[in-house]
């Protein structure tokens, strides 16, 4: 059964409920009768198994993508210079 949090909007109290999935949301506070919020916050995550390192890659069914081909210049014989003997 997950756990949820509530805080009372009146009195700022906190509360952690082991709850049903089916059973309602808590609205009242316990403490002043206030009423009382869910309280979002970040899990936990676990990676179990292998592709979860910077070695690990996907198979890939698709071939590779062609290598980019360096950029053609057109290579332009320099001007020949002649010079005249005197």
């Amino acid at each position: 059964m997950p756990t949820y949090q509530y805080r009372c909007t009146h009195c700022g109290t906190d509360l952690e409920v082991v709850q049903k999935f089916t059973d309602d949301a808590l609205t009242v506070c316990p403490e002043c009768e206030g009423s009382l919020r869910k309280v979002f916050s970040a899990v936990g995550v676990v990676f179990k198994g292998s592709g979860f390192y910077k070695t690990d890659n996907r198979s890939s069914s698709k071939p590779a993508a062609k290598a980019a081909e360096p950029a053609k210049t057109e290579a332009k014989p320099a001007a020949k210079v002649e010079a005249k003997s005197a």
